[in-house]
């Protein structure tokens, strides 16, 4: 126990508060009671969840790629790349996901997929993708209403457009899973939603339907 507390009181020390207001790890489920996170909440270092009896939450890390099943009475402290848990039991596995993804579609990051897009459709040339899923199909953040356009870069004419009304999944998650859609493993897109822009990959070995969140992400900011 007194590790435990330690543990929490290392983290809580060497969280910066510039790291505090950047999200670290998404919340991939809640079950039970659970104060402190819902389920698809993004969560800060320092971030304090509480678990009741017989409850549980599934956290997985942007950068780190560890997801983290954490079960039972206790309290979780959000830290960079991993938890601090008193008293709860976790489990914890590495996925696959891109740590890049974290920061993938920033005003300066759209601006140079902007650049390239215009580039790719005045040339033959492909550009490098600036982020790899490694789901087929991406779970999408476009808050609001917009047009959301997902085209193929190294094969023409595979091209989607989805009107957003902004009745997305807490307004801003789109899930390509629950609509039984895919993209082709080993494909490369650019996805466009309002200002943002961002050129992806699709790993040659992602499998279509509900696969791990962090590795499906694709954050259209």
């Amino acid at each position: 126990m007194k590790r435990s507390i330690a543990v929490c009181l290392g983290l809580l020390a060497l969280a910066s508060p510039a790291a505090a207001d950047s999200p670290v790890a998404v919340v991939e489920d809640v079950q039970g009671k659970v104060t402190g996170a819902e389920f698809m909440d993004y969560v800060t270092p320092k971030a304090v969840i509480k678990i009741g009896d017989g409850g549980s939450v599934i956290l997985s890390y942007l950068k780190s790629c560890r997801r983290e099943t954490i079960s039972g009475a206790g309290t979780i402290i959000v830290g960079t790349e991993e938890s601090a848990v008193h008293l709860a039991e976790v489990k914890a596995e590495k996925t696959n996901c891109d740590p890049n993804q974290a920061n993938a579609t920033t005003r300066e990051t759209s601006g140079v997929a902007a650049t390239v897009l215009r580039s790719v459709d005045n040339t033959a040339s492909l550009p490098q993708p600036q982020l790899t899923l490694y789901g087929a199909s991406p779970l999408v953040e476009a808050k609001g209403r917009g047009k959301l356009i997902i085209r193929r870069l190294d094969v023409p004419g595979e091209r989607q457009e989805i009107n957003l009304g902004g009745t997305q999944l807490k307004g801003r998650f789109l899930d390509f899973a629950s609509e039984n859609v895919a993209l082709v493993p080993g494909g490369l897109y650019a996805a466009t939603f309002k200002s943002s822009q961002i050129v992806f990959r699709v790993d040659a070995q992602a499998k279509p339907g509900a696969t791990p969140i962090v590795g499906r992400l694709l954050r259209m900011e």
